[in-house]
């Protein structure tokens, strides 16, 4: 199968830069590559073309507009041709096994749900080139010379298969589609009408995995398997209106258990 992957962002092309040196390192490289950027400046169009002769890259923009992320990301899903789309953010660099793991665990009638591991801001700034590319980003041990503090979160950089597998499966964590790590059939995203663009910051992702569940496509658990580095930063655009307006949309889909949202990729009169 051809395996694509979409990326959003916005005006930080500080972090889309250290997010796309992780794919010119992946062992399954990517077919395609879609940038979805909601309204960034002329030095994000820059960087992405900087990397057109390293990464089969190509770029979606829209005005600045607001949050509006969910319409940028139906536009990219109208361009995409890959079989199977993983779709993540401009702030999460992938370990070099991050595509192959989605393509190994992809199967017919599930979507996946993948890990994050989130860095703080000091060690967000630090990462090179180098860091990323040799793979030493993701040891624990190195992290932790750089000042990371221990956790239990720190298990998801194990690095161990059986390990990743075992934890896998005793989570409590529900598998979700969200945002910063998750894969599926462009088929089945197509028949769900890719994401509702009525929502904003806050459970726009997970909606669409809702619908995608209530259509027989359940979420597979893989956060210990597919990982990504997940780069500090702001969010200026949480508010409480959008997150009463989102919450209001899943409600709905809930209860009527839909399977496509009429404010999608296609719009009804």
């Amino acid at each position: 199968m051809t395996i694509g992957v979409i990326i959003s962002t916005y005006n930080n092309p500080q972090w889309l830069e250290k997010t796309l040196w992780g794919y010119t390192v992946q062992t399954r490289p990517a077919d395609e590559i879609i940038i979805a950027d909601d309204g960034s400046r002329p030095e994000t169009a820059e960087l992405i073309r900087s990397f057109e002769k390293r990464l089969p890259v190509r770029h979606v923009w829209h005005e600045d507009n607001g949050f509006r992320k969910t319409i940028i990301l139906n536009k990219a899903l109208a361009m995409a041709t890959a079989d199977y789309l993983v779709f993540t953010d401009q702030d999460c660099v992938p370990r070099h096994d991050f595509l192959a793991t989605h393509e190994r665990m992809a199967c017919s009638g599930r979507f996946l749900s993948g890990g994050y591991f989130k860095l703080p801001m000091g060690i967000s700034r630090l990462l090179s080139h180098e860091d990323i590319q040799s793979g030493r980003a993701f040891s624990l041990q190195w992290l932790m010379q750089q000042g990371l503090k221990l956790s239990f979160k720190c298990t998801k950089l194990v690095g161990n298969p059986l390990f990743a597998w075992l934890m896998n499966h005793i989570t409590p964590t529900h598998a979700t589609w969200n945002g910063m790590n998750s894969s599926g059939w462009r088929t089945d995203l197509l028949s769900a009408n890719g994401f509702d663009e009525r929502m904003q910051y806050g459970g726009e992702d997970r909606e669409l995995g809702e619908r995608l569940t209530n259509a027989g496509i359940r979420g597979k658990q893989i956060r210990y398997s597919a990982i990504v580095l997940h780069l500090d930063h702001n969010r200026p655009y949480v508010n409480d209106e959008a997150w009463q307006l989102n919450n209001a949309i899943r409600k709905n889909t809930k209860k009527l258990k839909l399977t496509r949202t009429e404010h999608g990729m296609t719009q009804q009169p």
